[in-house]
């Protein structure tokens, strides 16, 4: 039971950093291409 607790938890987090995320990219596209260059960099 608490497995599942956490783990909406966790879907709830996600779901709320993607929301900011496409916030922020609303906001400042420029800011999303950093962030994305960032994360390609820090993957390969």
């Amino acid at each position: 039971m608490a497995r599942a607790a956490v783990l909406r938890a966790t879907g709830f987090a996600a779901a709320a950093a993607v929301l900011a995320l496409a916030f922020l990219a609303y906001l400042r596209p420029g800011f999303m291409v950093d962030l994305t260059n960032m994360v390609l960099a820090w993957c390969g």
